[in-house]
């Protein structure tokens, strides 16, 4: 019998005019940890979709313990003994642990409630995993959630785990945990393929990895032979530098925002801001850090006006704006770098032109009694194309059919360029990889550097340590802490995201 667990052989996909994978090949060996990579766009969403049944290769086969298959489902995988957990978990909060796991089996009408629990139980005391079967989804914290998943794969029997960006929104000692089950599965024989941009963290905990480039497959490496650098060089082709250089920030007593004793109702319980307060200088940035569902999300809304607030006051440039329209708040000279970039920071069908005015649709270089100026229009888009390196196959193609990190930059462009006093930035990194990630932090900085007072919300600790002056970590709609520049550390952080108090004050 092969070594190969699985063996995808030259897959071709293609959508229309676009080729998204070109003759690729991957092969996972049993019991080992396969890290897949690639710049957005690369494919690697793709071939997974392909081996999860969700969509049909154009050409090519696929072999499962040797033999070919024909995965035309996501049961015909699941009945192969491949399982998937997604980025965004596919939990219904309203079930239980176990009615979660068993939910979507075939067979007997009539469930065996406690058969079930067993199970799950055996499994969770083999593989390190703390889930109670009788826990309510929506009661357990976002760690708990991802490990519900893997037990669902488990529990149905799979041997071969796909991983989609799986760290995104643990914590670190969540992470510790999710590497110490991985490792106790692939010790039983298990395997994994783990899609991550974190490099760290690939260099970790994976043992080869496959790197892909534009639909096609770069190479397979194996871990201990490589460095960040030399993963990062076949992704995207060049020299990628991971640490920002910045100076010091001027330490400017200006104060640009202020939150004072603020307090909003959110989606959740936990996300429920409770009397907060903070400030924000010019030339500074203020990183906010926190699990996803902590307030962050309802902070920035209150702040750019996209939520109401019940009480406190949000002061900018000394002007309270507290519940003033977006509209308005544009004025005061905010900008707003989205959590999500498809949905609020761009309009899908509206090409690169169009997504770059939205904000200043009164600005007379660009539009004259109601009438655009599509001479001008194009200019500055050439400009930004150029400044900005965003790659669009067609010029005049909505922004919708561009990689996340080409319409995160166009996005980027458009905040930037209005030259605010105010950047407010939510996961402005989520999801893209190493070089657009290298591209957007410089521009961060250059803005801090211009005077604006920066606000980067984010769930990725790396960024947060790399950009930030001062720190705050949000925790339960409320800050547990603050970290200046030189107090930040990773360690600090994670213990201030699990609600534990260093002390200290966000009140600048």
């Amino acid at each position: 019998m092969s070594k190969h667990i699985l063996r995808m052989d030259q897959i071709t996909k293609v959508f229309g005019k676009m080729t998204a994978n070109d003759h690729v090949d991957l092969t996972v060996r049993k019991g080992e940890i396969l890290a897949l990579l690639g710049e957005n766009g690369a494919g690697k969403s793709t071939l997974m979709n392909i081996l999860y049944g969700l969509y049909k290769p154009t050409s090519g086969q696929i072999y499962f313990n040797g033999e070919p298959v024909s995965i035309n489902s996501p049961l015909k995988a699941i009945e192969l003994g491949i399982g998937m957990v997604h980025q965004h978990f596919m939990l219904i909060p309203a079930f239980k642990v176990w009615e979660n796991v068993v939910l979507g089996l075939g067979g007997r009408v009539i469930l065996d409630e406690a058969a079930a629990k067993e199970k799950i139980r055996a499994l969770a005391s083999e593989y390190q995993l703390e889930v109670d079967p009788d826990a309510r989804i929506s009661n357990l914290p976002v760690g708990l959630q991802q490990q519900v998943e893997i037990l669902k794969v488990l529990y149905r029997g799979s041997r071969l785990l796909i991983l989609d960006e799986p760290t995104g929104v643990l914590t670190p000692s969540e992470k510790v945990k999710l590497f110490q089950t991985l490792r106790e599965l692939t010790k039983d024989g298990f395997s994994v393929i783990f899609i991550s941009h974190k490099l760290d963290e690939v260099m970790e905990i994976s043992d080869r990895v496959t790197v892909l480039c534009r639909g096609k497959k770069i190479g397979t490496v194996d871990t201990k032979d490589m460095t960040k650098e030399k993963l990062a060089r076949l992704m995207v082709g060049r020299d990628v530098v991971f640490t920002v250089e910045k100076t010091a920030s001027k330490g400017s007593q200006d104060k640009v925002l202020e939150i004072q004793d603020l307090s909003v109702k959110g989606r959740r319980l936990a996300s429920t801001i409770k009397h907060l307060n903070l400030t924000i200088h010019a030339g500074e940035i203020l990183g906010v850090s926190g699990v996803d569902g902590n307030g962050q999300s309802e902070l920035v809304e209150a702040i750019t006006g996209l939520r109401p607030v019940e009480s406190g006051k949000v002061l900018i440039d000394g002007k309270d704006m507290t519940n003033r329209s977006p509209a308005e708040i544009i004025k005061a000279k905010t900008a707003l770098v989205p959590e999500d970039r498809k949905k609020v920071g761009s309009v899908k069908s509206y090409n690169i032109e169009k997504n770059l005015i939205l904000r200043d649709l009164t600005n007379p270089a660009y539009c004259k009694h109601g009438i655009l100026n599509y001479k001008a229009l194009e200019k500055t888009a050439d400009e930004i194309i150029q400044e900005y390196d965003i790659r669009l196959s067609e010029r005049q193609s909505p922004v919708g059919a561009l990689s996340g990190g080409n319409l995160q930059k166009v996005i980027l462009a458009r905040e930037i360029k209005s030259q605010p006093r105010l950047l407010v930035a939510m996961h402005p990194t989520r999801g893209l990889d190493v070089g657009a990630i290298e591209f957007i932090h410089k521009k961060l900085i250059e803005a801090r550097d211009a005077g604006a007072a920066v606000l980067l919300v984010s769930a990725e600790l790396e960024e947060i340590l790399s950009l930030s002056d001062r720190v705050v970590v949000m925790s339960g709609g409320r800050i547990s802490g603050e970290l200046g520049e030189k107090d930040i550390t990773m360690e600090k952080i994670g213990l201030l995201m699990g609600g534990e108090k260093l002390g200290g004050s966000a009140n600048g």
